[in-house]
């Protein structure tokens, strides 16, 4: 079969020891990433976009996405030991998690988490090699008009599935899609909103963005909630899962992978949704309802399971259309773009390598998170009492020194401090910045894709009703907007995202 040949051309890729080095880097700093409280894989895969330039693309895009989903598994660890998540999608896990470790079992909740973590990461990674070459073959049928109508889905649905309010997420969007237009029209020449600077006219470098709304910003809020660690157990041990244990985390682990594998593909935040989604399930069919919130097993082997699998799937829309789910698989499109490969489902077939090294890395990161991490808890234990404030000159530093190296500029430097006191004005108005970093990466290809279209209709906007995919995603998009104002359904995802 041609998957075998497929797959057997990523592990020839993966398995170098180059690669396999900055996969293990890649997991190794997610891990630390999670297990910080106030960093997150978004703002720190933007602080090492510079640091990837001279690196091979595939070298680079391994370390990016060990990152990620490392980080996934790094934020289960403060929240049981600390009660204090490290990543949003972790926020569930510390509901029982942390009431296991008050009872004597941290050990166990940390061993739940990391084997839930590891089956649900594995069967998402098989999930993106079996059903990704698919939809890349159906993705290259697509014309323009169809592709400006899938980003107009996937800007309505991250909207929709923003947490906060629907009013600010729509204006996020908005301004990320005008953010995009700053620069000199391709097409004219015209110099678009430069305000007549000159180092505006190549447009505004999405790592400029990035680092201000994600790294700044996040540094200035994390500040003002400093040195809230009270660590509940010295040592870790008693990480042996009893037959009992197993039985018990058996299905909520399955339920958790297939939900998270799901709810990943969609554009927002699926990780967390998933998470949040999982433990709702849970708790209604659980055997064991009673116990959670008060240290059931289950209430941390699904959440975790379902936050793994959502953000591995949450490659395939990446990797297969070049549409971004996340701010993290917007930063990797910058990434590529930066590497000189235009996300899309031409990569599978111009960069095979590339694309099948990837998902391979998946597997292999996968096997070093549990490697790795069980036996190193003393250390992520010792990381967590680290004082906030010793960490952010430090990494100011590095984000300033970073966007400097982009063009030697030090008006790239102030313009990520404006984007960073920007992105702390939104978290004090409850602005998610997550829309407006997905809007700034789609803005130019929707612009593109919607001139094409015009072009080759002859400017005739109906276009975009009479090719059936776009009439049907551009339904879609309507009937999504339509539901979520509803009152009813609009009280029931505010409170959603008020528990998440």
């Amino acid at each position: 079969m041609e998957i075998f040949s497929n797959l057997g051309l990523g592990i020839e890729t993966a398995f170098t020891l180059t690669n396999l080095f900055y996969c293990l880097v890649g997991v190794f700093i997610g891990t630390a990433v999670g297990v910080l409280p106030g960093l997150g894989p978004v703002a720190t895969i933007a602080m090492l976009l510079p640091a990837t330039f001279g690196l091979p693309p595939i070298s680079a895009l391994i370390m990016l996405s060990g990152i990620y989903y490392g980080a996934q598994y790094g934020g289960s660890t403060t929240a049981i030991l600390v009660n204090l998540p490290g990543e949003s999608s972790s926020v569930v896990t510390a509901i029982d998690g942390y009431q296991m470790a008050r009872n004597g079992q941290a050990g166990k909740a940390l061993a739940t988490a990391a084997l839930g973590s590891f089956f649900a990461g594995t069967v998402a990674t098989l999930l993106l090699a079996l059903f990704a070459p698919p939809l890349a073959d159906l993705a290259l049928k697509f014309g323009p008009a169809d592709y400006f109508s899938l980003m107009v889905l996937g800007l309505v649905a991250s909207v929709v599935l923003a947490s906060g309010s629907l009013l600010n997420a729509i204006g996020m969007v908005i301004l990320g899609l005008l953010l995009g237009l700053v620069g000199t029209d391709v097409n004219s020449g015209a110099a678009r909103y430069t305000f007549e600077l000159p180092q505006l006219a190549d447009g505004i470098n999405f790592v400029i963005v990035a680092m201000g709304m994600f790294g700044i910003g996040e540094i200035i809020r994390n500040l003002e909630h400093d040195d809230a660690r009270k660590l509940l157990v010295k040592k870790v041990s008693g990480m042996m899962l009893s037959k009992e244990d197993f039985k018990r985390i058996i299905a909520p682990v399955l339920r958790g992978t297939a939900l998270g594998s799901a709810l990943g593909i969609l554009p927002g935040g699926g990780a967390m949704l998933a998470s949040f989604a999982a433990y709702s399930i849970e708790k209604k069919v659980s055997k064991n309802a009673a116990q959670f919130g008060k240290g059931a097993i289950e209430g941390v082997a699904a959440p975790e399971a379902a936050n793994n699998a959502g953000a591995q799937t949450s490659f395939i829309p990446m990797l297969t259309l070049g549409i971004p789910s996340n701010p993290v698989m917007a930063l990797m499109i910058g990434a590529m773009i930066i590497q000189g490969i235009q996300p899309g489902p031409a990569v599978m077939t111009e960069q095979p390598a590339l694309f099948w090294g990837l998902i391979v890395s998946m597997w292999i990161g996968n096997f070093f998170l549990v490697v790795l991490n069980l036996p190193m808890i003393g250390v992520w234990v010792k990381m967590i009492m680290v004082p906030y404030h010793r960490l952010y000159p430090a990494i100011l530093t590095f984000c300033a020194i970073g966007v400097f190296s982009l063009n030697n500029s030090e008006f790239d430097v102030w313009l990520m401090a404006l984007f960073g006191l920007f992105g702390y004005i939104c978290a004090k108005l409850e602005a998610e910045p997550a829309p407006m970093l997905l809007g700034f990466i789609i803005g130019p290809m929707m612009e593109e894709y919607l001139r094409r279209a015009l072009l080759l209709s002859h400017s005739d906007p109906l276009v975009f009703v009479q090719r059936p995919i776009s009439a049907t995603m551009l339904a879609m998009a309507v009937a999504a907007m339509v539901a979520v104002m509803l009152p009813a359904l609009r009280k029931k995802r505010e409170a959603a995202f008020h528990e998440a």
